[in-house]
């Protein structure tokens, strides 16, 4: 049984509640009544959904991650179950708490649309190839670009401590952060392997290219910054990037070279 301890988080003016889940534990089952939400704070949940009477896997969350939002959102049963996949902790959040949050945490917020975004996309490409949209059946569910022409783009970023590449897109945006289970984006520089503090978000910029020109960006809802040769970077005004110029995301420090 998932063990509940209270904690006021009084620099935020926020309750919340911690709960310790063993790992196989389920923190919620599909049809349940859902009255709150959940962040994770350590360990791994899975989110499950019966298919025929069989539980199948459609996410894997880690720290940071949050999940049950919708149940909150829509006072409405649950529409897939979660499982510890390893000891978790997770805060719980409810109705009071999440309206005080959105408003100190505007980032939660931006995520949260952005999942309800992606729902709403993967919707209307099934009504499309319902109705039997050649368009929609054959455009991808997320645009990327092939590995292989992706690995042709001249340009890099090379992080400074380990000497890891990571190749911009052969498209003229790449989208910078780290892979997001809750909404399935998959950025096309995933700075996990370089971030073990997790300090990029999981859409923290982008870098375009222009003729000849590259600009980094930073998306709306970021957190701890982007910088530029040292320079922090302000949300939504791109800035001119060249060759050996040092661009950091979080505290990731890497190298724009070609």
């Amino acid at each position: 049984m998932a063990k509940t301890v209270f904690k006021s988080t009084a620099r935020k003016g926020l309750p919340t509640y911690t709960e310790e889940v063993a790992a196989g534990e389920l923190l919620f089952r599909e049809g349940d009544l859902g009255t709150e939400m959940y962040i994770l704070q350590e360990g791994q949940v899975e989110i499950l959904k019966n298919l025929k009477g069989v539980d199948e896997q459609l996410a894997v969350l880690e720290k940071g991650d949050f999940f049950g939002e919708m149940s909150l959102l829509e006072e409405l049963p649950r529409t897939a179950s979660a499982r510890a996949l390893t000891d978790c902790k997770v805060i719980k959040i409810n109705g009071a708490t999440f309206d005080q949050m959105l408003r100190s945490r505007p980032e939660i917020a931006v995520r949260i649309m952005r999942k309800l975004s992606r729902r709403l996309r993967q919707t209307d490409q099934m009504l499309k190839q319902a109705l039997g949209s050649a368009e929609a059946a054959s455009a991808p569910e997320i645009p990327h670009e092939e590995a292989a022409a992706k690995a042709e783009a001249p340009q890099k970023l090379v992080h400074l401590g380990s000497g890891i590449e990571f190749h911009l897109a052969a498209s003229a945006e790449t989208l910078v952060g780290r892979r997001d289970p809750v909404t399935g984006i998959q950025p096309d520089i995933d700075l996990t392997p370089a971030d073990s503090q997790r300090s990029t978000s999981r859409r923290h910029a982008k870098i375009y290219r222009r003729a000849k020109k590259y600009f980094v960006c930073e998306e709306i809802g970021t957190m701890n910054g982007t910088f530029v040769n040292g320079e922090r970077v302000e949300t939504g005004v791109p800035v001119e990037i060249r060759p050996g110029d040092e661009v950091q995301f979080g505290l990731v420090k890497l190298a724009f070279r070609e």
